[in-house]
Parts: C-alpha cells; structure tokens; sequence
C-alpha cells in the first residue's frame, strides 16, 4: 500500500490531532513532565489497521508507533503514530500540512493554533511566565 497525501489528508481529517500540552502556570499541582510546553502531532487507529501507521512513519521518515491499551467498554487496543521531536514538526510535519491543507475547520483551526504553539517554543517564549500563559490560553481553544 503506497499511501498519497490525499489520503494522509484525509485519515489525519479523521483520526488525526494536532495537540499540545502545556502546563497551567497558575496549578499549584506538580506535574512529573519534563518540559512546560510539548507540542504533537498523531493519529490512532485500532490494532489491526497498525500497518498505516507503519506506512506514515516511513512516509513521513520521523516519529513512532506506539501500542496503546485501551481498557474502556467497546474500545479496542490501538497503536498511535507520534511525531514529538520539535524539529521534525518544524520541518517535515508542518510543511506536510501547509502544502496540503486539511478539509475539517476544525481540524485546520487546530493545525493554525499547533503552528502559533511550536513557533513560540521554537523561539523560547514558553520559559517566560508570560509565554507560558498565551500558550496555555491558545492550548485552551484547541478540540
């Protein structure tokens, strides 16, 4: 199976996510995370469709595929593609997606937001409180 970016386009339309999580500045909770601010790109597909999954990591040459147990009644074990590394969003995973635009509104307002996200942490902005809280606020508005 050789996969296209329409279809890429499409599959990420459905069971793609363009995420972060960021650290509520104001949480007095500790949280054993290594940094304040990580930015993700992935999809998650049931056990037996692992091989798309497979086929997007060798498409896209980054991230990795994880096996995902899945305990919750009429839910199956899923294995999940992740692309995490900073650099291989800048460079390989955000290009993707500005040449081949998502169809989803909602879809595409998570990718513009993920895009303003990694661009702040890129340029350092989440190790200031006051960075810290745009991105929280930003994060906040994503589905």
């Amino acid at each position: 199976m050789e996969l296209d970016p329409n279809y890429i386009v499409g599959l990420t339309d459905g069971e793609g996510s363009f995420t972060a999580y960021a650290k509520n500045p104001d949480s007095l909770k500790q949280v054993k995370r290594r940094t304040k601010v990580e930015p993700r790109f992935f999809l998650k597909l049931i056990e037996k469709d692992k091989e798309i999954l497979i086929k997007l990591k060798e498409y896209f040459g980054c991230g990795n595929v994880y096996f995902q147990v899945d305990n919750r009644v009429n839910h199956q074990n899923c294995y999940r593609y992740e692309v995490a590394n900073r650099q291989d969003l800048e460079q390989i995973i955000i290009p993707f997606f500005e040449r081949y635009s998502l169809r989803l509104r909602s879809k595409k307002g998570d990718f513009e937001i993920f895009c303003k996200i990694l661009k702040m942490v890129l340029n350092k902005e989440h190790l200031k409180e006051s960075g810290l809280r745009k991105i929280y606020k930003l994060k906040q508005k994503m589905h």
